[in-house]
């Protein structure tokens, strides 16, 4: 029996080491003695930035990650998969694109046709896209459009079917939220728990920010701006563990012969631009290529029928700006959304 002169010093070493083992086990698991790294580039014709709590810089990693979207998914670089695709060199796919238009096709199918990822023919014809000119008229529209509809591609093995050799696909309004996905999965794959990853305004944010807090993300203001230069904040939200895409008519569009104000989002049901009242479309979701694919669908769609969509995907967060009656701005967002 241990006399109670030895039982006080005892319960103190005791008490030292729970006290030891407790702060050993939280650092393990969020490791706040870990410095943030920051890491920055260019891909896909614009530029990314990360923010990540690491021991080591991962540039190299992330940088590779983003090639290998590039290698396979961009329309621009022509050995990708795509633009082999594209040009009738090949028909055969890699994991990466058959996982991105597998998606797509989903989210086509849950839009009702908004979200297309065929409908580049009529986006080039208006501008958009690899060429400008003329405004095309309402025989070319429609001659472009027997090449657009989603449900006239099909996965079959490794190989894409289409049902015309002259459909393009263009995988340019899930891509770069893609991109975001893959490297927010590399810093999983390291037990990076506290990340911010963006690539032109596409992002995904987990965990909390150096001042260990959650992340804050502006929404800029649709105030027209072709040069890209005006970055005043309509919103600030608060968000964490989970991704957040933007997508707006307010900086690229331009004008027409008739002095009018032709938006980049095209209807892949009409095949003209669009004309709805939302200005800008934020979509929080579980993913970032879900996040990017949802807010180009409600740009299309417009206002009211975006709700309808939002009310039967609770998975989905959105923040609109829209013109109201009277031409002023106004927002609308879903419950539950965090907004400064």
């Amino acid at each position: 029996m241990i006399s109670n002169k030895y039982k006080w010093p005892l319960k103190v070493v005791f008490l030292m080491l729970l006290i030891a083992g407790t702060t050993w086990a939280i650092r393990k698991h969020q490791p706040h003695s870990a410095p943030y790294q920051q890491s920055e580039g260019a891909i896909f014709g614009t530029v990314w930035h990360a923010t990540y709590q690491s021991d080591s810089s991962l540039e190299a990693s992330i940088i590779a990650k983003l090639q290998a979207v590039d290698a396979s998914l961009s329309m621009f670089n022509p050995k990708s998969t795509l633009s082999r695709i594209n040009s009738g060199e090949s028909m055969l796919t890699d994991s990466l694109l058959r996982f991105v238009l597998t998606q797509a096709q989903q989210i086509s199918k849950v839009t009702d046709g908004a979200f297309d990822v065929t409908v580049a023919p009529v986006v080039n014809a208006w501008g958009f896209g690899f060429k400008d000119g003329t405004l095309p008229d309402s025989a070319q529209v429609d001659s472009l459009r027997q090449f657009v509809g989603w449900q006239g591609i099909e996965l079959r093995g490794d190989s894409l079917l289409k049902a015309d050799s002259r459909m393009v696909i263009d995988l340019s309004a899930i891509a770069k939220g893609f991109g975001v996905d893959q490297v927010a999965s590399l810093f999983r794959s390291k037990g990076i728990n506290n990340y911010m990853i963006e690539i032109g305004g596409e992002i995904v944010v987990s965990g909390q920010n150096p001042k260990h807090k959650p992340w804050h993300i502006g929404v800029n203001k649709p105030v027209e701006d072709s040069t890209s230069t005006n970055q005043e904040i309509q919103t600030i939200l608060e968000l964490t563990d989970c991704a957040m895409a933007t997508s707006g008519n307010y900086r690229n569009f331009y004008i027409g012969p008739n002095g009018r104000k032709l938006a980049h989002t095209i209807d892949p049901h009409t095949g003209y631009p669009v004309q709805h009242s939302i200005l800008s479309s934020t979509v929080v979701a579980p993913t970032c290529a879900m996040a990017d694919a949802f807010a180009t669908s409600f740009m299309v769609m417009g206002l009211d029928k975006a709700k309808q969509i939002l009310a039967g995907q609770p998975q989905l967060k959105a923040y609109f700006i829209y013109s109201d009656e009277q031409g002023q701005l106004s927002t609308w967002q879903t419950e539950g959304l965090e907004a400064q």
